[in-house]
């Protein structure tokens, strides 16, 4: 008797295994898998006027804050308007607590220390080149070591509303030269193209899998023609976007924000909320279902996506010229990333997990460069219908993966449903504490687990005798 026919008749016999591989195997039948797309790896995204005129060089880089910019940010933040009062007992239910602003708005203007925060952020080595036309911002980490220790390429790509800056705590553990591995980690980290100071497109089109394209080029412009890359938020959509575009380049792919909105998967999801034990282990299943609960939340807290995913530029011209608007739309997403039961609270928990100086950092990131609306495009580019047509989440990718995911991150997938787009998922670690902004959160958790991945990805490929030539 068929699988299929025995677990219908007596239920109590369907494993989750078995009830998996029918369903997959049922739907496979009715969604065919896309092709990889054609890819222009020469496709130009800066001025028309420049093409022709690329500069292929690498330049050394340094951010400045320069004292006409900080004058400027003071009387802005002097000079706010008198905010409206928040609710009664609201926390931060309705958005950003406005009691909260004017210690914020006071320490922005009158305490952060513009020039010493210059210096630790240039303290590592900065660079731009031109790809496709947009100058393209990235750290670059080599480390010095002995003879017999291999160097292994490391692009990190961070997400929004976040910058190259949540990598800084954690390059000191990839890049140093431990007796317990044999090779040491070149980190390099790149601001996504329209985020902080790397360029962003001047017409339409540009969304997460252009965004790779550009990514993956700025990686052979560094001589890497094989890497490793590590990606969250919307920087996991790109790096994953650059695995299944060029898998024979990408070495291994280790990722804090895992997701597969494939139809099957997504189905599977639905069809896990009658019996979750069918689609997730009891221990995790609170973080997938009640589906109804999950989907409460993200209804209450997707409105800014919602707002960038359709009209990026109207909110942008509210951030662009109000540092005090820029502030509480980025430290409210912060807040309830990090947990979102900390909405509840009038300061939104901010400090319980970082220091003022980071938060403010992340923000100059933004207000220096005035990227805050390139970066919010984004959204609209990666939900447009040419985007999702594509199907990238539906086209198996055969690079070694390896996921972590976080107990508050924004949802839990779990590892056979990634394994449909990665087989060769390696390994997945799981986390009974942190939230959406990892990196920011807990640095030495995630720097050893990406190291972790390094180790099994340069094992997974000696096992099957492939000749790595970085």
């Amino acid at each position: 008797m068929p699988v299929f026919c025995k677990m219908i008749q007596d239920p109590a016999q369907c494993t989750s295994e078995s009830f998996l591989s029918v369903m997959i195997s049922l739907l496979s039948m009715y969604f065919e898998t896309p092709p990889v797309p054609n890819i222009d790896l020469n496709e130009w995204w800066g001025p028309e006027c420049l093409q022709g005129q690329l500069d292929t060089s690498i330049r050394p880089f340094r951010i400045e804050f320069n004292e006409s910019m900080i004058e400027d940010l003071k009387h802005r933040l002097r000079n706010t308007r008198q905010l409206t009062p928040p609710l009664k007992d609201s926390g931060s239910e309705y958005g950003f607590n406005t009691y909260e602003m004017p210690s914020w708005l006071q320490y922005w203007a009158e305490e952060y220390p513009f020039h010493e925060r210059e210096r630790m952020i240039n303290r590592y080595p900065q660079y731009r080149t031109n790809i496709q036309g947009l100058n393209v911002h990235f750290v670059r980490v080599r480390p010095e070591v002995p003879p017999g220790v291999e160097v292994v390429p490391l692009l990190l790509l961070h997400g929004w509303p976040s910058s190259f800056l949540d990598f800084y705590e954690f390059i000191p553990i990839l890049t140093t030269v431990s007796k317990d591995r044999g090779f040491a980690i070149e980190v390099i980290a790149a601001s996504l193209p329209g985020f902080g100071f790397s360029e962003g497109a001047v017409r339409p089109g540009f969304g997460a899998d252009k965004i790779a394209v550009v990514l993956r080029n700025l990686m052979h412009r560094l001589g890497h023609k094989k890497f490793y890359v590590h990606g969250a938020d919307w920087g996991s959509v790109a790096a994953s976007n650059i695995a299944t575009f060029f898998p024979q380049e990408v070495l291994g792919y280790h990722s804090s924000m895992p997701s597969n909105t494939s139809p099957i998967a997504l189905i599977l999801r639905l069809i896990g909320a009658v019996r979750p034990s069918l689609v997730v282990r009891p221990e995790l299943a609170d973080r997938m279902y009640p589906l109804s609960t999950r989907l409460e939340k993200l209804l209450k807290e997707l409105g800014y996506f919602y707002l960038q995913a359709t009209k990026p530029d109207t909110v942008a011209i509210a951030l662009t010229d109000s540092p005090a608007g820029l502030l509480a739309y980025y430290f409210e997403k912060i807040s309830v990333g990090t947990r979102g039961y900390y909405r509840y609270l009038a300061d939104g928990g901010l400090q319980i997990h970082f220091t003022r100086e980071q938060l403010i950092d992340n923000l100059m990131m933004y207000w220096v460069p005035n990227s805050i609306a390139t970066a919010g495009r984004i959204y609209a580019e990666s939900s447009s219908l040419r985007y999702f047509s594509s199907q990238f989440n539906s086209i198996p990718s055969d690079v070694p993966a390896w996921i972590l995911q976080a107990k508050y991150e924004i949802s839990y997938v779990p590892p056979w449903m990634y394994q449909l787009k990665y087989p060769n998922l390696l390994n997945e670690t799981v986390l009974d504490t942190g939230g959406h902004f990892l990196a920011l959160e807990l640095p030495h958790v995630l720097a050893e687990d990406i190291l972790k991945a390094v180790i099994e990805f340069q094992r997974w490929h000696a096992q099957r005798k492939v000749h790595i030539e970085l």
